[in-house]
């Protein structure tokens, strides 16, 4: 990738702030970022000079962003390096982030939620204010998974519709407006 624009290093420090904000590496973002902006594939020591970071940081930050299965390795034609791509279609790459972050915070704690019950309704010492907030909790994360997992299936152009109808639901709901 050339030398980066104004724009782009501007858009790149902000993704990486913005990744920390998130709970993700700064560097892991910051690749991200550059990937999202590369109109073609990246290798991985044109990632570390065009960011100024680590060939050994690199190769860990595309590990995690291949984890997230937001970014994937490729071959180019005549080059034996591997190189490196960003999904490019927003919607998916949100979508693959909901369903990474859901298994790894929403399911472990929605696992907790139940053991956590089936214990209050076991111990005596547990009071019911207790055991009605964690029913109250789960019952909140169930919900909304069972609504993340529905809307997952639908295909892009009716999520895009439905984000765009905004206030519009409740109106369809008799809720207000």
């Amino acid at each position: 990738m050339p030398k980066l624009s104004p724009v782009q290093q501007h858009f790149i420090l902000h993704w990486g702030e913005m990744g920390t904000r998130w709970g993700i590496n700064r560097t892991v973002a910051q690749i991200h970022a550059l990937l999202y902006l590369s109109p073609k594939p990246i290798h991985a020591e044109e990632i570390a000079d065009t960011l100024d970071v680590a060939r050994s940081n690199v190769s860990n930050s595309l590990k995690e962003l291949q984890g997230w299965g937001i970014v994937k390795r490729v071959h180019v034609l005549g080059d034996s390096r591997d190189h490196f791509e960003s999904m490019k279609d927003v919607w998916e790459m949100f979508r693959m982030v909901l369903d990474e972050r859901k298994k790894r915070e929403i399911d472990p704690t929605l696992r907790l939620l139940s053991e956590c019950i089936a214990e209050a309704e076991k111990d005596k010492e547990t009071d019911d204010y207790t055991e009605e907030r964690l029913r109250e909790l789960h019952d909140f994360f169930a919900a909304t998974t069972a609504w993340y997992v529905q809307v997952r299936q639908w295909p892009t152009a009716a999520t895009i519709k439905f984000v765009k109808l905004g206030d519009k639901v409740l109106k369809l709901l008799g809720l207000g407006g």
